[in-house]
């Protein structure tokens, strides 16, 4: 076990920080500033990985499937967190993304002490929420080599379903086993193993690329406006608001009737603004257009 930690980057000793404890707290401000910086040059090397990745993914949801992640301790709760802001974010159904951990909902907060070395409970949660060959599967480990992950990619590998791993160490074993590697290697932690910090941003990165990519190519974007937003809330309905009334200029009691109308749907509400169709005309066009609002408005 020790030989394969030292072999791992993520557990590497990182010789620019061993005097970190003699610090103050400026210098080690500086010192963790200065090792993030090196993360988006990591993860720009892995565009061309990532575009693969987000291409499939965004041909499952097309079609229905689903995009599950599955990751332990620090992976497991980045993908649940991304999984979870895409319904708000992008008005999408809260089982489109879905965020699998090695211990289940207890280890959102607390570590479940093993579970990451269980492939068995891999397979037991993905049977749980019906996965199947429509969906799309992205393991995430730092390390490249927790059994739950492994498990988890080994299964859907079984049943044909498109596979993807986000990692921190290259060739790494679920490098190994997905049809696509995503590897921003990163370097040794400030802390050494700490790979919530360089290896978590990292992928967190990764995360946001690929359902934020994918959800503009599925027309939850209009410009750089999330025009599927939900208002769930007086934030949020407020910005319903401002951006419909950005989009059409008008002011925003003419944007509030027209959400209210549309039962705060921002994308009808400016579509049926800008091209003066009936309701339900506008639903059908935009239907007709795969809810592609800058598709839909060259109709008019």
């Amino acid at each position: 076990m020790n030989e394969n930690l030292d072999k791992l980057v993520t557990e590497s000793v990182n010789e620019k920080t061993t005097n970190i404890d003699q610090l103050d707290t400026i210098g080690i401000l500086k010192m963790i500033n200065e090792e993030d910086r090196k993360v988006a040059k990591a993860v720009e090397k892995e565009l061309p990985n990532i575009s693969k990745a987000v291409d499939i993914i965004s041909d499952r949801l097309k079609e229905n499937g689903r995009l599950i992640y599955i990751g332990a301790g620090t992976s497991g709760r980045l993908g649940i967190l991304d999984a979870s802001e895409c319904p708000p974010t992008f008005g999408v159904d809260s089982d489109m993304v879905i965020g699998l951990i090695a211990g289940g909902d207890k280890a959102i907060r607390d570590a479940v002490e093993g579970a990451e070395d269980s492939k068995e409970e891999a397979i037991k949660q993905l049977k749980g929420i019906a996965f199947n060959a429509k969906d799309v599967l992205v393991g995430i480990a730092a390390s490249g080599r927790t059994p739950y992950v492994i498990g988890g990619l080994e299964y859907a590998k079984e049943i044909k379903v498109p596979t993807i791993a986000v990692t921190c160490n290259s060739a790494s074993e679920i490098s190994n086993i997905a049809d696509i590697s995503i590897a921003p290697v990163v370097g040794p932690e400030v802390i050494s193993g700490s790979t919530r910090m360089k290896a978590g941003t990292a992928q967190k990165m990764v995360l946001n690329m690929l359902t934020t990519s994918t959800m503009v190519k599925l027309g939850k974007v209009y410009r750089n406006l999330m025009v599927d937003v939900q208002a769930k809330n007086l934030k949020l309905i407020e910005r319903c608001k401002k951006i419909v009334m950005k989009v059409t200029e008008v002011d925003e009691d003419i944007a509030t009737k027209y959400l209210e109308k549309t039962d705060y749907n921002v994308k009808l509400a400016i579509f049926i603004i800008k091209s003066g169709l009936e309701l339900e005309k506008a639903k059908e066009v935009l239907n007709e257009n795969d809810g592609h609002l800058s598709r839909a408005l060259m109709y008019i």
